[in-house]
């Protein structure tokens, strides 16, 4: 059974790794989309909107291949927490998560033949309490601009301040692989 050919539509190097680990075929295929959500949503429902509106811009312009986006947030306190704006607002997000439980949620869509098959993952991710000068010299070095809740999993502050996952690791990185891989095994039937 063949999955088909996947359209990454991410910049992100971490989920083109997760699928080239995943031994699936995929291009990535770049289209700006507006990030944008209404008022009123749930964490989940917010990734998985996202997820489908950057599908969406694919409408039209694949045949034979799977156009697979996916979303990623950080959500705390009723707060959702995305990719931060400069270097003060990383340092702000990694202090409220600093000691605390948060969730991460990614919403998936996977647009194959007309269909938006969409699906998300959540995972607890406890930090231990970190100090202002780890936090400040991670971001100075890493600069995580690019990563909802403004820390990499996989990077310095990952490894060295996260207690225990409980969930999916992949989702914390970024693409739930296990539920993705399921999704196109269910899509190769088709």
């Amino acid at each position: 059974m063949a999955i088909p050919k996947i359209i990454l539509a991410s910049k992100s190097p971490r989920r083109q790794e997760l699928l080239r680990q995943m031994d699936v075929d995929f291009e990535v295929v770049l289209k700006e989309v507006d990030e944008s959500y209404p008022d009123g949503l749930t964490p989940e429902e917010v990734a998985i909107h996202i997820a489908e509106k950057k599908a969406k811009a694919y409408d039209g312009t694949v045949t034979d291949e799977a156009v697979l986006t996916a979303d990623t947030i950080v959500t705390i306190d009723g707060l959702i927490l995305g990719k931060p704006d400069d270097a003060q607002h990383a340092v702000e997000m990694l202090k409220l998560l600093s000691g605390r439980v948060h969730r991460v949620v990614t919403g998936v869509c996977i647009f194959y033949k007309g269909r938006y098959n969409l699906f998300h993952d959540v995972s607890e991710v406890f930090f231990r309490t970190l100090t202002d000068n780890e936090i400040t010299t991670y971001v100075e070095r890493y600069k995580p601009f690019d990563k909802a809740g403004s820390y990499g999993i996989q990077e310095w502050v990952g490894i060295t301040g996260i207690q225990r996952i409980e969930g999916s690791y992949t989702n914390v990185v970024g693409l739930p692989t296990e539920k993705v891989y399921q999704q196109l095994l269910k899509l190769a039937k088709q």
